[in-house]
């Protein structure tokens, strides 16, 4: 057995907003594992500047991967705790080397076009302008979930970009989601809550800065809009930590992107905890390529994840890898009937 890695840079159809910044490139790493004439691949989902593995030593520890892949996915997996998103590149290398098909990790009636996944449609910050004609487009292309990102420009017209969205949309028509990522301080965020509240918000991500324990509980406790934690998750690695923090935020909501949280094995830790504690979740990518986010969308299905996940970041790329993954009227959904091209990637 032999694995090698590759770097790959996605490039963005257009620059895209976060509270962190303008996003123009996304760097990510693919594992080649071979074995007996198989070949799998697996996404290690790095974001620079949010990932808990963004460190100097990243690519050495690629190396020391691929080097020592006989270990196996577990016995790796375990040693690789510090390095969440290989650690979940690593499970979709073995997977698909296991694999009747190298990118059916999980057959279901999702991978043979039979069922599809519920999406929010996500709008990404900018300028007013910029952020309406998402809205519009969202709308226009028959998606009932949208989540949009607040904290770039003022709130007022955060507000009156929602109250848009109200005026068209029933809260039984749309489901109005808002991610924060730790945009606001824990005095402001009682009354962004609070004016959230009037438009009848499903959810809101990561109202305050993760590692605020003690304020973070309180709002979740007086919230009168569900919080769901997101950044909070990230760099918690042990089963015991994970179950520290939610029985002391006891949050409404978690959200788990696979490549923050140490793959499908880490996530599966975060949601039998949350449903012992009776807190909701969803999954979300983490602007993943096709490979990526196709693995992470055919877990999700199988899983049995309820409500609108947060997966359709698949066609923001120039360069993505052409895949059976296709987004319609609000729902993603996987067409055996289309191939999967690597040429981009070799």
């Amino acid at each position: 057995m032999t694995a090698t890695y590759q770097k790959y840079i996605l490039e963005f159809k257009r620059p895209s907003g976060t509270s962190r910044g303008i996003l123009k490139t996304k760097e990510t790493w693919f594992i080649n594992i071979e074995s007996e004439g198989k070949c799998g691949i697996g996404e290690c989902g790095i974001l620079r500047g949010l990932s808990y593995d963004d460190r100097p030593d990243y690519e050495e520890k690629l190396k020391w991967t691929c080097k020592n892949i006989a270990l196996g996915m577990y016995k790796l997996w375990e040693q690789l705790a510090e390095f969440p998103s290989i650690q979940a590149g690593v499970e979709m290398a073995f997977m698909s080397l296991e694999a009747a098909h190298p990118f059916e990790l999980f057959p279901s009636a999702f991978t043979r076009g039979q069922e599809a996944i519920d999406i929010n449609g996500l709008i990404w910050m900018g300028d007013e302008a910029f952020m309406k004609d998402q809205i519009d487009e969202k709308l226009e292309s028959g998606f009932n979930c949208i989540k949009m990102k607040i904290g770039a420009i003022d709130l007022d017209n955060e507000l009156k970009l929602l109250s848009f969205i109200r005026k068209h949309c029933s809260p039984e028509q749309m489901t109005l989601r808002v991610d924060a990522n730790g945009a606001f301080t824990p005095k402001e965020a009682p009354f962004v809550l609070k004016e959230l509240s009037e438009l009848n918000i499903h959810s809101i991500e990561q109202p305050i800065k993760a590692g605020q324990n003690d304020a973070m509980r309180l709002l979740c406790k007086t919230t009168p809009v569900p919080i769901a934690l997101d950044e909070e998750l990230i760099g918690i690695t042990t089963r015991q930590e994970k179950k520290e923090l939610l029985e002391t935020v006891n949050p409404q909501f978690i959200i788990l992107k696979p490549s923050f949280v140490g793959g499908f094995r880490g996530s599966q830790e975060w949601i039998d905890i949350a449903n012992t504690l009776g807190i909701g979740w969803w999954i979300t990518s983490a602007l993943e390529s096709n490979v990526g986010l196709s693995a992470i969308a055919q877990w999700t299905y199988i899983i049995g994840a309820k409500g609108h996940q947060g997966l359709g970041t698949g066609s923001l790329y120039t360069n993505n890898i052409p895949s059976p993954l296709m987004v319609k009227e609000g729902k993603i959904s996987y067409n055996p009937n289309l191939s999967w091209d690597l040429n981009n990637i070799k």
